[in-house]
């Protein structure tokens, strides 16, 4: 009887994900056989499903994380999935050759360029035009490209002297050229030399972005809010300033949408929040729905044919056929779903809620956020004790820049599950 019921128990564990193997046995592996460059929580998630992480002893746990906004539509959202899996079943998702066309990649360029406002409007009203990669570092490089190009080019900037203004506790990733103006000393010591150009500034100090303006200088790279940074929103009237001083320069606004965008703050774009327009923005992460890896980095037509032509930039995977069907399938659901809608008013109780917590909890030094991307910085400075605490009641979160909580679930979260992050958080932070 107990070896029929070991059976039926090893049997029931293996549809549970993709192995049956042991939590101990996976945790092993990854630790023989991978690079330890991540701080990690040992649970094995077998399956996820809408805003759920499930393990394989049957464990639910709401997913506040969202992989850093990649899912904002949900876990496997069916019309996301079912659109990978006709892309597969219908032959036409494999990689190809950039030598020629493909329809999705047609189809998704254009959605992804017109879904933005006309971008750098000072350089004509031609329409925008977007330049596909994997991952959102590659396309801050390719808007890093783009910028030095332009001051090259268009502004007469000796080659190798031009010059970007960056801000501090800033994340754009973790290339070589991207930590080389990182303010985290982790990100870049010992993997020098570093790329030089770029002048980094305080986030939000619109009086020392101005000061650090020199004839070099090309481009500003901006995110919106930063995520990594401390989920910090700058001053209003700062990205503002930023644009006015773009166009009084002559020099490009780069805005670094990564996490922010998509709806994750309210608005489809966060930079919309103070109606300002950038000359190229950058998206990846939700872009796609979280099924493939994809970016963009999406500009004015006539400053994109000004920096790139054929042999300047490149990608193998960069925008092929089934990372185009799953992102056109993301970004018609966030359409359809009103996925920024939900974002906004959801974000706006759950919000409510934390500030609730806040005014009570011995813990809280500051709620920082906008939509579904709040910010709990505790007085401690060390977020990670109340996200471990968080993960014992089944609720994932991280920590940002060590000092605050991160709650950033899907867009797709309903009352109850609102009601489910505010009830742990009520017994982590008060007690």
């Amino acid at each position: 009887m107990k070896a029929q019921e070991t059976k039926t128990d090893q049997s029931a564990l293996a549809k549970i994900g993709y192995s049956s193997l042991s939590d101990n046995e996976i945790v092993g592996l990854e630790e023989k056989f991978g690079a330890n460059h991540y701080g990690r929580l040992k649970t094995v998630v077998r399956k996820a499903e809408g805003a759920w992480l499930y393990t394989q002893d049957g464990k639910r746990i709401l997913d506040c994380l969202a992989a850093y906004s990649a899912a904002n539509p949900g876990h496997h959202h069916p019309k996301i999935a079912q659109a990978a899996i006709d892309s597969i079943k219908g032959n036409f998702c494999s990689v190809l050759s950039n030598v020629v066309y493909t329809d999705v990649l047609a189809k998704f360029l254009e959605k992804a360029a017109t879904i933005l406002p006309q971008l750098a409007p000072r350089f004509g009203s031609g329409g925008n035009k977007v330049l596909p990669k994997n991952g959102g570092v590659e396309s801050v490089e390719t808007a890093i490209k783009l910028a030095r190009y332009f001051g090259f080019k268009h502004k007469g900037i000796q080659d190798g002297k031009q010059e970007i203004i960056v801000f501090g506790n800033n994340f754009h990733g973790r290339m070589i050229t991207v930590v080389s103006f990182s303010s985290s000393k982790k990100y870049k010591e010992g993997f020098g030399p570093l790329t030089p150009g770029f002048v980094e500034v305080p986030y939000g100090d619109l009086e020392a972005v101005k000061k650090a303006v020199t004839p070099n200088t090309c481009g500003i790279l901006v995110e919106p809010m930063q995520g990594e940074g401390g989920m910090y929103i700058p001053p209003e009237g700062f990205l503002k300033g930023l644009r006015e001083l773009c166009d009084e320069k002559d020099m490009l606004l780069l805005a670094d949408e990564i996490q922010v965008g998509m709806g994750r703050t309210g608005k489809t774009f966060c930079f919309e929040h103070e109606g300002v327009v950038p000359d190229a923005v950058i998206l990846g992460k939700a872009i796609s729905g979280g099924l493939a890896p994809l970016s963009v980095m999406v500009t004015n037509s006539e400053l994109m044919d000004m920096a790139f032509s054929p042999g300047s930039d490149g990608s193998t995977f960069g925008g092929y056929p089934f990372a185009c069907a799953c992102g056109l399938a993301a970004l018609q659901v966030m359409e359809d779903e009103k996925l920024v809608q939900r974002s906004a008013d959801t974000g706006k109780i759950l919000k409510e809620k934390i500030m609730d917590i806040a005014s009570r909890s011995p813990h809280v030094k500051e709620v920082r956020g906008k939509g579904l991307f709040i910010g709990i910085e505790v007085k401690s400075g060390d977020a990670m004790v109340f996200c471990r605490k968080l993960l014992d009641l089944n609720l994932l979160a991280n920590d940002s820049h060590h000092h605050t909580i991160r709650i950033s679930p899907p867009l797709i979260i309903n009352d109850e599950e609102v009601d489910y992050i505010v009830e742990r958080l009520e017994k982590v932070l008060v007690g």
